[in-house]
């Protein structure tokens, strides 16, 4: 299937904490930055026209963190898109450091998560982030200050929305007798999404099948991080390669039209340094899944 300039609404949309309307379909940010989510882009300019080039397509959702780069990313996204439209929807996150490449170290002190806010509104060029995400609960930390923090600058106006990240029902369930939680930000892709991943900070690790099922039944957005991975069933003789034959897609555009049909709550964020692959992955809003094309690769 050839990419198209068709806007990015045909994905659907999702109201984001009863107030923000976005399409489903956004764009990450991670790969923006350099190899191992570390340092400047290699190519500069691809990446600024990258960011340009998914509002063109109508994505209005774009999810970054303090920690890719870390702070290259923010950056990049001010430096290409402000001033912003105002539908856009800049999602963030707070709550890791980066100590070096391939380093990821949770922080959930309420100093740190202070500053990582104040210096993120700094970077992107704003008065108030629309969605603020606890990149991971702090083991080290009162689980009651780190939610208390995001409480507290919300209370302050400095961001509208919260929302969690790898976390378990539990953990949302508990956050929410704290703040109200519109967002969840889990692992999840056709091959992971029944498998429960070992986690230091989690005893009894949980599908994210059952942590999605309780954000439908809640009506939280669950936007699913690392959502192409096919493994075995992108292989020539698989159900992802089979339907991408039939309706002349790529593998990648069926798993991304798998999960926009999977859950109304759902809000893939593929990410890329490219353009060519943005307007690959924004194709997939135009591919209409059968009930057995569905079927075969819910299965697997």
């Amino acid at each position: 299937m050839q990419s198209v300039d068709i806007p990015v609404e045909r994905s659907g949309s999702f109201l984001l904490g009863g107030d923000r309307p976005v399409h489903r379909l956004g764009f990450g940010a991670m790969r923006l930055t350099g190899k191992g989510i570390w340092g400047e882009p290699r190519d500069h300019a691809e990446a600024i026209a990258v960011l340009r080039r998914a509002l063109e397509l109508g994505i209005n959702l774009i999810d970054t963190a303090d920690s890719y780069g870390p702070a290259v990313s923010e950056r990049l996204i001010a430096e290409a898109l402000y001033p912003y439209p105002p539908e856009l929807v800049i999602a963030t996150k707070g709550g890791l450091e980066r100590p070096g490449p391939g380093h990821w170290t949770s922080n959930g002190r309420p100093e740190h998560l202070r500053a990582a806010c104040e210096a993120s509104l700094r970077r992107l060029k704003l008065e108030r982030i629309e969605l603020y995400q606890l990149h991971r609960i702090d083991p080290a930390v009162t689980f009651g200050d780190q939610l208390g923090t995001l409480r507290d600058l919300q209370q302050q106006g400095k961001i509208r929305h919260i929302g969690l990240s790898k976390v378990s029902v539990a953990d949302i369930e508990r956050a929410r007798k704290l703040v109200p939680i519109v967002s969840v930000q889990n692992r999840y892709n056709l091959v992971e999404r029944h498998t429960a991943r070992p986690s230091a900070r989690v005893t009894k690790p949980q599908p994210p099948e059952q942590v999605l099922e309780h954000c439908e039944r809640e009506g939280i957005a669950f936007i699913p991080w690392y959502p192409l991975l096919a493994g075995e069933l992108a292989t020539p003789r698989g159900p992802v390669a089979r339907v991408a034959e039939r309706l002349h897609a790529t593998p990648a555009q069926v798993a991304l039209a798998w999960l926009l049909r999977r859950s109304p709550v759902m809000l893939p964020i593929p990410g890329t340094s490219s353009v060519r692959h943005l307007e690959e992955n924004v194709a997939a809003a135009l591919l209409e899944l059968g009930d057995q094309d569905f079927r075969d690769l819910d299965r697997g």
